[in-house]
C-alpha cells in the first residue's frame, strides 16, 4: 500500500480554532491523510489563524512564514480569523497557497483543494483520525451579532450561525467513538446559541439536548456571559456529565468601562450571575477575562476590577493588556490609556492572578476529586502524569500505568506552582 501523506494542521488561538482544526484534521484523514498537529516537514500543511489581538496577528504571520520554511514543497493552507482582518493578498504574500475563511464550507472546500494537489492514495477505510487533543472540541455556533468597542472577531468570524442540537450531538458522539472522554463545547459567542433558529432557543436547551443524545462521560460548555446564566441552565448542573466550570466573562469591574466597552452587562448582573452558580455548583471553578487599560479606565476604575476579582475568587483570570484594533470604535475613543500604565496595570492584574489561582487550588487539597489524564510531563520532581479535575484544577501525579485518556479519582495534596500533586486512584 503506497506510504498515506501527512498533513500538519497547526492552532493560533481560542478553542473554537482547536474546534475548527480538529474538524479538518476530520477531514483530512477521511481523504487518505495521516495528521499531525506539530510542526514538521508535511505534505501538505493548513494553519488556523487568529486575530484577536496585535501580538496574535504576529504570531499567525510567523507561524505561516515557518510553515513555508519547514515544508517548502507542500501546499500551505491558512484559514482562521487572520485572512479575514488582513486580507487574502498579506497572507498569500506570507507563503500560503490557499485562503479561506473560518465556515465549515469555507474549510471543506480548503481540505478538497489540498487534497487535489496532493491527492492520497487513500485505503477503503481510512485510518482512525485521532482527537488533536486529549480534550475534544465541538463547535456548536458561529459568528457574533454584538459590537463590543475593543473586539475586532465580528469582523473575522461573521453573523451569529447556529449548528442544530442534532449535527452537535453527532459531532460528540463522534468525539465519544474516537476515544474521548471529555468534550467541549465551543462557540464565538455561545450564549447567544439558539437565536437565529426557527424555532427561538437557548443554551440550556442545546445542553440539554446533546446530554439526552450522546454518552461522553464529561462535557464543558467553554464560555458565556452573565445574561446567559439563568436558573433554567445552572439547574442543569446536577448532572455528573457536566463539568463544574463555568468561563464568565468580565472584562472590566466598573460600570462606566463597561458601558464603554459597549457591553451588556453590569457589575450588579455579574454578581447575580455570579451568585446563582455559587449557589447551584458550590465547588465550581469560575474563570474570567478581563482587560487592563481600555480607553478612559481610571485608576478608581482598574481598582475596582481588582476588588471584583478579589471578591469572585476566580480560579483562573486570562489577562489582556487592551490592544486597540483598527475598525474597532475602541480604536479611535479620547482618553487612551499610555502603554507603560498599561503594563503596570497588568503587572498587578497578574499578580492578583497568580494569587487568587493559588488560594482556589488550595481549597481542594486534602480532597478527593475525578481527574481526566493527559499526558506526561517534565516537573522538578521528575516526569509526571498531568490532568485536570472535573472542576479545571490542574495536577500532577505519578503512576507506572499509562494514564492518558482515562479517569480516575485522585486525593489532592500539596501545592505546586500551576497545580496540585495528586495521589492517582484506580483507572475509570
Amino acid at each position: 500500500m503506497p506510504r498515506r501523506p501527512v498533513a500538519a494542521v497547526l492552532t493560533l488561538g481560542c478553542k473554537l480554532n482547536l474546534a475548527d482544526s480538529e474538524s479538518i484534521a476530520a477531514r483530512l484523514g477521511a481523504a487518505g491523510y495521516d495528521v499531525v498537529d506539530s510542526m514538521c516537514e508535511a505534505d501538505a500543511v493548513v494553519v488556523n489563524t487568529c486575530s484577536v489581538t496585535h501580538a496574535a496577528d504576529r504570531k499567525s504571520r510567523r507561524l505561516i512564514r515557518a510553515a513555508r520554511r519547514l515544508s517548502p514543497t507542500a501546499p500551505v493552507g491558512v484559514t482562521g480569523c487572520y485572512p479575514r482582518s488582513a486580507g487574502e493578498d498579506a497572507v498569500e504574500a506570507l507563503g500560503a497557497d490557499f485562503v479561506t475563511g473560518t465556515t465549515e464550507e469555507e474549510q471543506a472546500r480548503l481540505v478538497a483543494r489540498l487534497a487535489a494537489a496532493v491527492p492520497a492514495q487513500a485505503p477503503s477505510l481510512p485510518a482512525p483520525v485521532p482527537a488533536l487533543h486529549t480534550r475534544a472540541f465541538v463547535k456548536a455556533q458561529e459568528g457574533c451579532n454584538d459590537v463590543c468597542a475593543f473586539c475586532i472577531v465580528p469582523r473575522t468570524r461573521g453573523r451569529e450561525v447556529s449548528r442544530s442540537i442534532e449535527d452537535v450531538a453527532r459531532d460528540v458522539a463522534a468525539a465519544h467513538a474516537r476515544g474521548a472522554r471529555e468534550v467541549v463545547l465551543t462557540g464565538t459567542q455561545l450564549g447567544a446559541w439558539g437565536r437565529d433558529l426557527p424555532e427561538t432557543l437557548t443554551p440550556r436547551d442545546l445542553i440539554a439536548g446533546v446530554l439526552a443524545r450522546t454518552e461522553t462521560p464529561r462535557l464543558r460548555f467553554s464560555s458565556l456571559q452573565p445574561q446567559d446564566i439563568t436558573p433554567e441552565l445552572v439547574a442543569l448542573w446536577t448532572d455528573p456529565r457536566l463539568m463544574p466550570h463555568f468561563h464568565l466573562a468580565l472584562q472590566s469591574g466598573a460600570d462606566p468601562v463597561l458601558a464603554r466597552m459597549r457591553r451588556r452587562y453590569d457589575v450588579a448582573a455579574y454578581r447575580d450571575a455570579l451568585g446563582r452558580i455559587r449557589a447551584a455548583v458550590p465547588d465550581a471553578a469560575v474563570t474570567t477575562d478581563v482587560i487592563a487599560g481600555f480607553p478612559g479606565e481610571t485608576e478608581a476604575d482598574f481598582a475596582a476590577t481588582l476588588a471584583l476579582c478579589e471578591e469572585a475568587a476566580f480560579a483562573r483570570i486570562h489577562a489582556f493588556p487592551y490592544s486597540p484594533r483598527a475598525r474597532t470604535a475602541a480604536a479611535s475613543m479620547p482618553d487612551q490609556v499610555p502603554v507603560e500604565v498599561r503594563k503596570e496595570r497588568m503587572a498587578r492584574l497578574l499578580a492578583l492572578a497568580d494569587e487568587l489561582g493559588a488560594a482556589f487550588r488550595a481549597r481542594f487539597a486534602g480532597t478527593i476529586r475525578p481527574v481526566l489524564w493527559e499526558e506526561t510531563r517534565t516537573t522538578p520532581a521528575g516526569p509526571r502524569w498531568h490532568g485536570l479535575t472535573d472542576n479545571y484544577v490542574s495536577v500532577y501525579g505519578e503512576a507506572e500505568a499509562d494514564l492518558a485518556g482515562r479517569i480516575t479519582p485522585a486525593s489532592l495534596g500539596d501545592p505546586l506552582a500551576d497545580g496540585l500533586a495528586a495521589s492517582v486512584g484506580v483507572a475509570a
